[in-house]
């Protein structure tokens, strides 16, 4: 029988394919530019990106209010009630874009922000569609979900500054610290905070950074799910993997280990790399 409620999330959520396909995720793609080329997200592969990130700086914006109305009358017209969870409303306006569309449908549509981006917002978009294959009513997930977003840890080592101040995204911290970077060639460590991008602390290399984070992590155990998100180091992402798993218990073979799609990217940089965590109840 098929499910009744339908999970949407946008494209920065990083799901693999074989996840998004097995629990009928419909994906809205975020618009990936380079000069004036435009990219629906997942026109390009990681390489195709990274090679034309070379030449050009790329930028990303949200959906327009039009392609989610196209998204959700598709759904809703088969009798579908749609949940539609989108990355933070406080560094993007896809959540806005979600919300304004939404308002054609009435109850039919309901658009949750999962103050999260990548796999925090991946894994409850999963999280959501696992339920509503079980056949949970829209309460039972919405209340699900309240209580996953609250534990939901992202942190993030940078290697710079740089992009996140091209694109305008953490203007609240950026400011204080960007002299300090540039001056001193320190790492900034950072967090998400109620959806908002945060400074955690200050490291002086990449290594001592990753020793910074497993230690952020491994306070937060034991741990119901674990992930490791990173752009263009594989090797020291799986290398982080193994030591998470080793020092808070979690099962190696369920972490993800994944480089992250255009819009994380856009907006971090190279050698970027995150984890997160979700403590146990």
């Amino acid at each position: 029988m098929e499910e009744s409620i339908c999970i949407v999330t946008d494209s920065n959520c990083d799901l693999p394919q074989s996840v998004i396909e097995q629990y009928q995720i419909t994906v809205v793609p975020l618009i990936v530019r380079f000069g004036a080329a435009e990219y629906e997200d997942g026109m390009l592969s990681v390489e195709e990106f990274w090679d034309k990130a070379v030449q050009a700086r790329p930028s990303t914006s949200q959906p327009s209010v039009g392609k989610f109305e196209e998204v959700f009358e598709h759904l809703v017209a088969q009798g579908k009630q749609v949940l539609c969870l989108t990355l933070t409303g406080k560094h993007s306006g896809t959540f806005n874009s979600a919300q304004l569309a939404a308002q054609r449908f009435g109850e039919a549509v309901v658009v949750f922000d999962t103050l999260s981006i990548s796999l925090g917002t991946g894994l409850q978009a999963l999280v959501a569609a696992q339920a509503a294959q079980a056949g949970r009513t829209l309460r039972e997930i919405l209340a699900t979900l309240e209580g996953l977003r609250a534990r939901v840890h992202v942190t993030i080592l940078l290697d710079t500054l740089e992009n996140l101040r091209r694109g305008g995204r953490a203007d609240g911290f950026i400011a204080v610290i960007d002299h300090m970077t540039r001056a001193l060639n320190v790492k900034p460590l950072v967090n998400l905070v109620d959806g908002q991008l945060r400074l955690l602390g200050m490291v002086r290399s990449f290594q001592g950074g990753l020793r910074r984070l497993a230690e952020v992590v491994e306070r937060l155990a034991p741990l119901e799910h674990l992930d490791v998100m990173h752009t263009r180091i594989q090797q020291m992402a799986e290398e982080m993997a193994d030591c998470l798993a080793e020092r808070t218990g979690f099962p190696r073979e369920r972490v993800w280990v994944r480089e992250t799609g255009p819009v994380l990217a856009c907006h971090a940089g190279p050698r970027v790399l995150g984890v997160v965590a979700v403590p146990r109840p």
